[in-house]
């Protein structure tokens, strides 16, 4: 505080002293001139005067030539400190009488007109000289002219101590203001800050209710502001602290309505929500198999924002009206989708190149190494730009809320923050962040650091992934971390960097799906099982990340280990294709595919198969079918974020049966210690924990899965966006507030001064 106090005081003393400095510079000269006029015209009239006083005398004398005494009356008169010296000369101009000190090329100059009472300023190299003349008669007659000459030098003396007693009385002056200004201000600000105290002791001792108001005048237009500014901070830490109350669409659209007083949501990401794809019976909607997708479609439902995507649909174009959008769900439309196009090369040198090939592999430790390349870059920087002009010609208002999804757009928050500095920018990274080392292999680590912290706030699954990123940036940009608050302050602006574990929207149930006794018993029939087969399944994209391979030789190593599950065991893996026109990934399908036929040469029988290998998509409907028809779900990534599988086999068993064989490298192993967390490197533990799973008694099956399904029940995709949310509400709250703060600070600081 004394070193705020100190700063704020400079404000006004430096402006201060730097008025009063140059209103010195100004008058000290002004005095000096000043000076020197007086001290002329006292010496003309002390030279009138002398020359009065030796007028008689001379009179008497020069008629007489008496040089001796006249010589004597010069030298009297020369005892006046400031008399330099004296001369007398006749009327032709001669020098009759003069002192000693009289300098010769003087001459009598002054009197060669005939006139009298002249006076000047001669320059010698003695110093300035003041001459001045008086004419001497007697009866009439013209005697000749007396000239007096008087030492100026005491003016230059006089002079410079009248501007060094200028400038210390000014710097005394300056020093006097600016003490009383401190002092005054000292008492100003804490008198405020006791009445600002003082509001807020008498709010909580009114129990969080306005009182009968006994705030000073000054402080009354920031009573209202910060009583709510309270009320904000007070809700949004009841809401965090409340685990028991459900999160709902309607609980985040109050949120929205109540703390953001309905601001305007923009969401970005690469992939759409909804694609409008080409086929034999006409248009059709699909919605893409992604976490992200899962995760925040149900979030925009409740916000009824824009969605900023990339349009990639076979009749994406066709289904947009003019300016690229359209109204979604389809069958009852709650958001917009602004699509957004890109051309074949600028999605191969974003997406698959530098997103792809870069990003995703360093980010996942999972030991395929990382291409970057320069065109890939500029591929990525340029899309970043169209996007973020993009959310620029949407936004309707100055300060929206933007949602910022994922690694495709590390450079987007910095873009739009440059376009609209007071928006709101919220960025979730959903995938892994890695450690400084492992980043700074990134050739533009800077840039992607730079246009991160562009954000507001910034989101990772895990407080590991958090601490990895300010490691991260502390390592390779000057910035101010906070570690134990969480941010960075850059550039003059402060990221918030915080943790909001993802999760998925609750199933409120719904009648046309079938029960988990009739997936059962379908699911074996459509696959020649009998009734009492054991079960498994996994639901992956067909990435390197989801640890497939690892899966596949744990359920190997489990036959082997406990042949008699020969015949009676299988497991069935959903794998989306992804990103195949990669090599990565060509080369990954096809040893996926590998694996699977030597297992099922080796273990299956007849129509028996232990492994049964669906590559191709699935709606979520046909999804949550084989959730309900296993007895486990495996869930076996090398390195993920969170992974939202988990949690939807979790969310399907409203039976409370099922095991979830879970990997101890993605982030819901924190969250879901009930689930059976492997290392899915290590293949031996994988394939006992499998066994354990199938062989689970029903009991510990429901002591575990009740424990997990109200957690997940609770931390719900609503809980993770209002979190998200609710922080936006602050920090624009507590801009607003300290914005009309510091306006008052300075204008009763202003009143003071």
């Amino acid at each position: 505080m004394p070193t705020r106090l100190f700063r704020l005081s400079l404000r006004f003393v430096l402006p201060l002293a730097l008025v009063l400095g140059l209103f010195a510079y100004a008058v000290v000269p002004l005095v000096d001139n000043l000076t020197v006029r007086w001290s002329v015209r006292d010496l003309d009239t002390k030279s009138q005067s002398l020359a009065n006083a030796l007028q008689e005398p001379m009179r008497e004398y020069v008629p007489e030539k008496a040089e001796r005494r006249i010589n004597q009356l010069f030298e009297r008169a020369l005892r006046d400190q400031r008399l330099y010296a004296i001369a007398f000369c006749d009327p032709a101009g001669a020098i009759l009488y003069k002192t000693s000190t009289y300098p010769q090329t003087l001459g009598c100059r002054l009197g060669l007109d005939g006139a009298s009472g002249k006076d000047a300023m001669v320059n010698f190299p003695q110093g300035p000289l003041h001459v001045s003349d008086s004419r001497l008669e007697s009866e009439g007659q013209n005697l000749g002219k007396l000239i007096l000459v008087h030492d100026m030098s005491f003016i230059e003396r006089r002079s410079a101590d009248t501007r060094k007693y200028g400038i210390l009385l000014f710097a005394l002056l300056a020093l006097v203001i600016s003490l009383i200004t401190v002092f005054v201000a000292h008492l100003s600000w804490r008198d405020w800050i006791a009445s600002v105290k003082k509001v807020l002791r008498s709010k909580d001792e009114a129990g969080g209710k306005a009182p009968r108001s006994t705030t000073p005048p000054e402080i009354r237009p920031l009573e209202g502001d910060l009583r709510a500014l309270l009320h904000e901070l007070n809700v949004e830490r009841q809401t965090r602290d409340d685990a028991t109350h459900l999160w709902t669409p309607e609980k985040l659209r109050t949120l929205l309505h109540e703390e953001l007083s309905g601001d305007e949501v923009l969401v970005v990401s690469n992939r759409e929500p909804y694609l409008h794809t080409r086929t034999r019976n006409g248009i059709e909607v699909q919605r893409p198999a992604s976490g992200l997708i899962t995760a925040v479609e149900p979030v925009m439902r409740a916000c009824s924002g824009t969605w900023i995507a990339h349009g990639s649909g076979s009749a994406d174009k066709e289904s947009v009206d003019r300016n690229d959008r359209v109204a979604v769900p389809p069958s009852n439309p709650s958001y917009t989708l602004r699509r957004v196009w890109l051309t074949k090369e600028e999605e191969q040198g974003y997406y698959y190149g530098f997103a792809n090939e870069g990003l995703w592999p360093l980010c996942h430790i999972a030991h395929v190494r990382p291409v970057f390349r320069s065109t890939d870059w500029e591929q990525y920087e340029a899309v970043n730009q169209r996007f973020a002009d993009a959310v620029v010609r949407e936004a309707r208002t100055d300060d929206p809320v933007v949602l910022v999804q994922d690694y495709h757009f590390a450079l987007l928050p910095r873009m739009v923050r440059e376009q609209l500095p007071k928006a709101t920018i919220i960025t979730f990274w959903h995938i892994p962040w890695p450690n400084s080392e492992s980043f700074g292999i990134c050739p533009w680590r800077e840039e992607l650091l730079d246009g991160l912290l562009g954000s507001t706030i910034l989101g990772f699954h895990t407080p590991f992934h958090c601490k990895n990123f300010l490691e991260t940036v502390d390592r390779y940009l000057e910035t101010r971390i906070e570690h134990e608050s969480g941010t960075i302050s850059f550039g003059g602006k402060l990221t918030q960097v915080e943790q909001y574990p993802i999760s998925i929207a609750w199933p409120d149930g719904d009648a046309n799906m079938p029960t988990v006794a009739e997936c059962r018993s379908s699911v074996r029939a459509e696959h020649g099982m009998s009734h009492d087969h054991l079960l498994a399944v996994g639901v992956d994209r067909l990435d390197y990340t989801k640890g497939i391979i690892e899966r596949f030789q744990a359920v190997e190593r489990m036959l082997e280990l406990h042949p008699n599950l020969i015949g009676r065991f299988s497991m069935i893996q959903i794998a989306a294709p992804t990103r195949s026109s990669l090599d990565e990934y060509q080369n990954f399908e096809a040893r996926v595919r590998a694996l699977v036929q030597r297992i099922n040469n080796r273990f299956g029988n007849g129509n028996y198969l232990p492994i049964i290998l669906k590559a191709e998509h699935h709606g979520s409907d046909q999804v949550t079918r084989y959730y309900r028809a296993a007895e486990v779900c495996m869930v076996t990534s090398l390195h993920d974020g969170m992974n939202l599988v988990a949690k939807e086999f979790i969310a399907s068993r409203y039976d409370d049966r099922g095991v979830l064989v879970l990997s101890q490298f993605t982030g819901a192993a924190r969250e879901l210690p009930e689930a059976l967390v492997v290392n899915p490197y290590h293949i031996e533990q994988s394939a006992d924990a499998l066994y354990r799973a199938v062989t689970m008694p029903e009991i510990e099956q429901c002591e575990r899965m009740r424990s997990m399904r109200s957690l997940v029940k609770d931390f719900n995709i609503y809980r993770w966006a209002g979190r998200m949310l609710l922080d936006a509400a602050r920090v624009r709250q507590r801009e607003r507030v300290v914005t009309k703060i510091r306006s008052h600070s300075r204008k009763s600081l202003r009143r003071v001064v």
